[in-house]
Formats: C-alpha cells, sequence, structure tokens
C-alpha cells in the first residue's frame, strides 16, 4: 500500500535527485541536534534515508563521520546515490535495510549511531518494537540512537495540523500513525536505554537514546 503524505509529490532534478519538501524543512533543526550529540567521530547507520537529501547534507557538514544510508524501497537507492554525487567521501553507496525485520542488527554490528527521521507514525506498532530492540542491538556500547518526529503525549497530539495528520494516516491504515512518546521511551528503556526528548520545530522531537 503507498501511503498518501505531504512530500508524496517530490520533485525530481535532471539528474535523478528527488527533492522532499519537508527533509528541505528540517535539515537545520537536524543537523544542529547531531553536531550536539553524535561522537567526534565514528560510524552512523541512516534508517529510511529516502531521498538522500539528509543523508548528503549531514555528511557533507560532518566529514568525520562514516555515513551509511539505507532504505527499504529498492525505488529510493537511485535518487540516494544521484545525492551521493554532490556529496563527499564520507557517505557511503546506499543499500536496502528492511529496519522492521527480525535480526538485521547482526549485519550491522556496533554503530556508533543510529539515525531514524520521521518513520515511526508509518509503520504498525509491532514494527516499532522490533525496530527499536533491533537499533538497540546494534548500537556500540557508547552508541547513541537518534529518533526524529512526531509524537503524541499523553495520548494526545499537540495540534489540529498533527491531529490532522495522525486521522489522515489512521484512514488510509487503522494500524499506523503517530505513537505515543511515553511508549515508545519505556519501550527503548526496556532494551535498556535511557531516552530524552528535545523539542523540535512543527512540534516535533528528537529522541536521543543512550545506555
Amino acid at each position: 500500500m503507498t501511503l498518501r503524505l505531504p512530500d508524496s509529490g517530490a520533485e525530481t532534478s535532471p539528474d535523478g535527485r528527488r527533492h522532499a519538501p519537508s527533509a528541505a524543512r528540517n535539515a537545520a533543526p537536524i543537523l544542529a541536534m547531531l553536531r550536539t550529540e553524535l561522537p567526534p567521530q565514528g560510524r552512523l547507520l541512516e534508517i529510511a534515508a529516502g531521498t538522500g537529501q539528509h543523508a548528503a547534507e549531514f555528511s557533507a557538514a560532518l566529514p568525520q563521520i562514516d555515513w551509511q544510508p539505507t532504505d527499504v524501497n529498492p525505488d529510493n537507492l537511485a535518487s540516494i546515490t544521484a545525492w551521493r554525487a554532490t556529496a563527499g567521501p564520507n557517505l557511503r553507496a546506499p543499500v536496502v535495510l528492511d529496519a522492521t525485520r527480525p535480526d538485521w542488527s547482526a549485519d550491522w554490528p556496533n554503530q556508533d549511531a543510529i539515525l531514524i527521521v520521521n518513520l515511526l507514525h508509518l509503520i504498525p506498532a509491532p514494527a516499532v518494537e522490533t525496530l527499536l530492540d533491533q537499533a538497540a542491538r546494534a548500537l556500540s556500547p557508547s552508541g547513541v540512537l537518534l529518533i526524529y518526529g512526531p509524537f503524541l503525549r499523553d495520548g494526545l497530539a499537540t495540534s489540529d495540523g498533527d491531529a490532522a495528520f495522525h486521522a489522515s494516516l489512521q484512514a488510509q491504515d487503522p494500524a499506523i500513525g503517530y505513537k505515543d512518546l511515553a511508549s515508545v521511551t519505556a519501550r527503548l528503556a526496556s532494551y535498556g536505554l535511557t531516552t530524552t526528548a528535545q523539542p523540535m520545530p512543527a512540534n516535533n522531537l528528537m529522541l536521543v537514546a543512550r545506555r
């Protein structure tokens, strides 16, 4: 099932780079958080890299980070590869990864950082549990898991716009939609991670989880 999302009509440049407006809007605040939370150097696994805009921009701004973009959709790899042509040598070639599949962490051990942007609200709760469990397993002992996106607080949306988007997602698939912040942080705690929630623009949050 293809979801109808605000960026579903992302424009494509002649060189194959797709441009998603939301990725352009949230890049600066996410990068500012990465500068604060990432280690001085190391390996980062990006899950659901989408168009590849973030991978190119963030890896160029953080040349000490070995950046590995992944996506579940093979069709997205062409755009990520096109964006890679504009980036530095620390941006690796994209690969297909279904991060909701059990045991994927065995193939990606000892990550210094894992970044997940705008994914949790697009997948069912059981898939979120698998994703978080495997991400926790893939982290190095001192690694950090960074999760950006919209969340419910005490079961409620924080704005009319968020409530409308949450409702539109559930109308397309009742199994998806915004996840509750307390539920996600409790799940991360069960995997041995302590989480802080940093406020971001447009009522979004950046969850920063460490052992």
